[in-house]
């Protein structure tokens, strides 16, 4: 099996650090506000990959965290009133009934800033007396960058390079403007904890390195997150965490690629974010997840009006072939059915490859469809085996008739006089046996914008 590791820029072939055991930590959500999209394509990821290394037979220990302390939140507690940790611990809720709708699995292990902030501060106690971190006058203490000298190693970038993509604050209290906070000192009205530099809270980047460590230990087989958090956010984490231990920290780097809605990326300022939540109540959990692993985990993803309603519309397609299994009455034949599984593994084992995996889907239904039409009973050791297989991507969940009803009903359109007209007109061509007459309608149909397919249960119209 190979991964694709962002530290070294290629394919490798995964080797933990202990035979047949996975520490794997993603970085969670930030809970200043509603989870969208980019928040459930990522914890849909990882849970795969997760769930990918359990099937190839790893113990897997499985850690997010859930950032609770940070600006972000602290600007929302003073806007709505409510204390900070109170206003994470709503939003934390509201986020994981979110997930539990969409489907994904918890992590072995939930870690929250707030929890840790003891261990934030032995952590950055050891950095300063390691000669790594420096406080200042007012409370905050920074890492100093130029003692670190892998800096930039995720990244590629030189340290005399960065100066230009990193934000500066304080810069007056730092040694370097690259020096990132690792302690902050609090402000009047801000939440706080008593540290050895006075009142404060931990900076971003120290609080997923102290939570690791809390975690783990010194070292982890995979870190995960969005490829937005490769600088400064993991080179930050790399830096302090090694600097530490004075070993590696993690083995293996991976990164999600972005969510882009019609080619621009998706940001609260362009007012084209897509609230988690909106998507469930218009689509189902199963079509958001087939929409979103289309494509390879490390591309971003370009959402487009009809991204997810063609997803919905693949996976119905499925369920009818489905349904027809199960009513079909033959005799489960489970010969060759061991095949999907193998070329599903085949697909993943090649960096978790579900782009590849679900477009297999194709023809796989289309055997499952011309062997129904033969009466082998391969076509339902087949589909139960789909079901088993893709199961793991969280697809195929729903039980096929129930998947169909709901879709059928969402998507009931009023179809207009003329067009059923014509459908009348062509199905008694059919009956006379007039197949030019009857192909003749169907291309008027389709020019008033509606197919007519014939189904064993009658003529069935959609909306082209």
């Amino acid at each position: 099996m190979k991964i694709y590791n962002t530290l070294t820029g290629k394919k490798e072939e995964f080797i933990p650090l202990s035979d047949g055991k996975v520490n794997m930590y993603a970085c969670g959500i930030t809970v200043s506000g509603d989870a969208h999209i980019g928040h459930a394509y990522q914890a849909l990821i990882y849970d795969i990959i997760r769930k990918y290394l359990e099937k190839r037979g790893y113990k897997v220990t499985y850690a997010r965290n859930y950032t609770d302390v940070d600006d972000k939140i602290i600007a929302r507690s003073h806007e709505t009133g409510i204390p900070a940790l109170e206003y994470s611990e709503m939003m934390i809720e509201k986020i994981d009934e979110l997930m539990r709708r969409f489907q994904v699995d918890d992590p072995d292990i939930w870690l929250k800033a707030s929890e840790n902030i003891g261990n934030i501060i032995d952590f950055v106690s050891k950095l300063i007396e390691g000669g790594h971190a420096y406080p200042t006058e007012r409370g905050d203490v920074y890492f100093a960058v130029e003692s670190f000298k892998g800096y930039g190693k995720l990244s590629g970038r030189k340290l005399e390079d960065a100066y230009e993509s990193v934000r500066i604050e304080n810069e007056e209290n730092k040694r370097n403007p690259l020096d990132f906070a690792l302690w902050k000192s609090a402000k009047e009205g801000e939440i706080f904890w008593a540290s050895p530099w006075g009142k404060g809270r931990p900076g971003w980047h120290i609080e997923c390195s102290a939570m690791n460590r809390q975690a783990f230990g010194d070292q982890i087989d995979i870190h995960g997150g969005g490829r937005d958090l490769i600088f400064p956010h993991h080179e930050n984490e790399i830096a302090q965490s090694e600097a530490l231990t004075g070993k590696q920290f993690a083995k293996y780097w991976i990164h999600n690629g972005l969510i882009k809605v019609n080619g621009q990326k998706m940001s609260k300022s362009l007012g084209n974010s897509l609230l988690l939540a909106d998507l469930l109540d218009a689509f189902s959990p199963e079509a958001v997840k087939y929409a979103l692993l289309q494509t390879n985990y490390r591309g971003d993803i370009n959402v487009t009006d009809n991204l997810f309603k063609d997803a919905e519309k693949h996976m119905y397609g499925f369920y009818k072939t489905l349904a027809e299994v199960g009513d079909s009455g033959l005799t489960a034949d489970y010969s060759g059915s061991g095949t999907i599984d193998e070329e599903f593994n085949r697909a993943m084992d090649d960096d978790f490859n579900t782009a590849k995996a679900l477009a297999d889907l194709f023809g796989i239904f289309k055997s499952i469809k011309a062997k129904l039409k033969a009466g082998d009973g391969t076509a339902v050791g087949d589909a139960e085996q789909v079901v088993k297989t893709y199961g793991l991507l969280g697809l195929f969940k729903s039980n096929p008739k129930e998947f169909i009803s709901e879709y059928e009903a969402k998507n009931k359109q009023d179809v207009p006089d003329k067009v059923l007209e014509l459908v009348a007109e062509r199905a008694a061509a059919k009956q006379n046996r007039d197949w030019g007459r009857a192909d003749a309608i169907r291309d008027e149909i389709a020019k008033l914008g509606y197919a007519v397919k014939d189904t064993k249960d009658g003529a069935v119209v959609e909306k082209l």
